[in-house]
């Protein structure tokens, strides 16, 4: 695609809307420039055009948080992108996995659609950033073999709870195994991604 046939602002500026390639989930809207959409395509992650520094910048610069690309869209009327990306850490600049984590009909911290990718980010960010007294961290400092034996014995629980045919028992256990995978899938440098491309292929 000509990049010249984008409808950009009288600034020569175009919103970008950011989203998770996992869930779907929206993480940020920025703007861009035609600059800043070629550093993005040629590097691989998010670049945007500051309005109020009036300069480029690549999100993840200053806090390790990058953006990785996997799909750059374009809407009906050429006036808005949607870039799809796997985030490397929390998008929004408090620390919360998306910047649109409050709500004006009901609390939306943790969507159920959001849920698998906010628990991954915090259990990174708790092995990239160790906090005292955590279980995540001390599941990290025990090493791979800690965590398999955790990862096992959920197993067994949760086939336990189905095989006892209790659904609240079931849900409990469930939630335990899903939780100790992702330490496992953190541990093992495995991204939600990864698990998500090879569910894709199998469904085709």
């Amino acid at each position: 695609m000509d990049l010249n046939t984008l409808k950009y602002d009288e600034k020569g500026l175009i919103p970008a809307i950011v989203q998770d390639a996992d869930t779907s989930a929206v993480l940020m809207m920025a703007y861009m420039n035609e600059e800043s959409l070629k550093k993005t395509i040629k590097t691989g992650t998010t670049w945007f055009y500051s309005r109020s520094r009036q300069k480029l910048w690549n999100k993840g610069e200053s806090s390790g948080n990058f953006q990785k690309i996997i799909s750059i869209d374009y809407d009906c009327d050429e006036d808005t992108l949607l870039l799809k990306v796997v985030p490397e850490g929390p998008s929004c600049h408090t620390g919360e996995y998306s910047c649109f984590y409050r709500s004006i009909t009901g609390d939306t911290a943790f969507q159920s659609e959001n849920m698998l990718s906010t628990l991954y980010t915090i259990i990174k960010d708790r092995r990239d950033n160790p906090k005292e007294g955590s279980y995540t961290q001390y599941l990290f400092d025990k090493g791979a073999d800690k965590i398999l034996k955790k990862v096992g014995e959920e197993a067994a629980e949760t086939i336990i709870a189905a095989k006892n045919q209790s659904k609240e028992e079931l849900i409990y256990e469930t939630s335990d195994l899903f939780y100790h995978l992702m330490v496992l899938l953190v541990n093992q440098g495995v991204e939600l991604n990864d698990i998500m491309e090879e569910l894709k292929k199998r469904h085709k």
